[in-house]
């Protein structure tokens, strides 16, 4: 595989837990007092136990002033492109352009259902996305949004605000499909948790993406590659949680150095498994600032 050459980002994935919001509340504003770029919230509305995402983006979002928020990924199944456009646009204005926009087809079709949302599946769930990524760019875009197919019906719509910053339009992914529309419209791929598509999964992966990327005619280097990283920096009480990366600050310094420029991936959001206020100090005051210079020295030397 290649390093793209982008310069990194990192982030911290916030649990949406309406019992744990002291806590949220807590890490978002240690995520930006220690230099992070990003805040993730997963989009799960259907678990009874969730906070609706954008209502806490919007929530933290007055608590901070600097870091930008990434939805991880929106449903789009749930969420209307030109009403989820609308929302981006508007947090993008009141935050001064501190908004990503990651979205998903909608992977778990029967919690979809359950809220009255259509489950779509397979291609059928592809042509949706495909069709509601060119909705979201256009009204992130501002003017006129029309369009009758047998997925929308928008006549005539008059987009607004403009976000004072681009919104990238980023696409979470597994299968081929999804991966290709990625490439070929997608401002950048959002790769699931590293237990679910670990790390010698990806370099085919990447193969897709640019594939359909060269294809449209677009350069892959220009593609944002954002991995969500679960595991755990060290012990965790005398224990050690066996799922995602777990080791000391050093093995994780090697393993994302490593995935960044061995694998492509530019973005890592940590998900912490366990004790995240300690697990956030270690990740951005131990493992951030070391492999921000090893991945320097690996591409110097190239």
């Amino acid at each position: 595989m290649t390093d793209y050459e982008r310069p990194l980002s990192f982030g911290v994935s916030l649990e949406p837990s309406a019992g744990a919001w002291p806590q949220t509340r807590l890490l978002a504003r240690r995520a930006e007092d220690s230099g992070l770029d990003y805040i993730a919230v997963q989009d799960h509305p259907y678990q009874p136990g969730h906070l609706e995402a954008w209502t806490l983006i919007s929530h933290l979002s007055a608590l901070t002033s600097r870091i930008s928020f990434l939805t991880d990924v929106a449903d789009l199944q749930l969420r209307p492109p030109v009403m989820l456009a609308k929302g981006a646009a508007s947090l993008s204005v009141l935050t001064d352009g501190r908004v990503q926009l990651g979205v998903g087809g909608g992977g778990i079709p029967d919690a979809i259902a359950s809220m009255g949302g259509p489950a779509r599946r397979g291609q059928d769930m592809v042509a949706y996305a495909e069709e509601s990524l060119g909705l979201l760019r256009t009204a992130l875009a501002g003017g006129g949004v029309q369009l009758h197919s047998p997925y929308h019906s928008i006549d005539g719509y008059h987009a607004g605000p403009v976000p004072p910053k681009p919104v990238g339009l980023w696409l979470g992914a597994q299968k081929s499909k999804m991966l290709a529309l990625a490439g070929r419209v997608a401002d950048g791929w959002i790769s699931p948790l590293n237990i679910y598509v670990p790390p010698q999964e990806v370099p085919s992966r990447q193969r897709i993406i640019d594939e359909a990327a060269v294809e449209a005619g677009r350069d892959p280097r220009a593609l944002r590659r954002v991995y969500n990283v679960t595991g755990a920096i060290g012990s965790l009480g005398g224990h050690r949680t066996g799922r995602g990366l777990v080791g000391d600050v050093q093995q994780w310094v090697d393993t994302l150095t490593e995935w960044t420029l061995e694998l492509g991936f530019d973005t890592f959001v940590f998900w912490p498994a366990a004790d995240s206020e300690r697990q956030l100090s270690l990740f951005t005051d131990e493992v951030v600032p070391a492999v921000r210079e090893r991945v320097d020295a690996g591409r110097s030397e190239r």
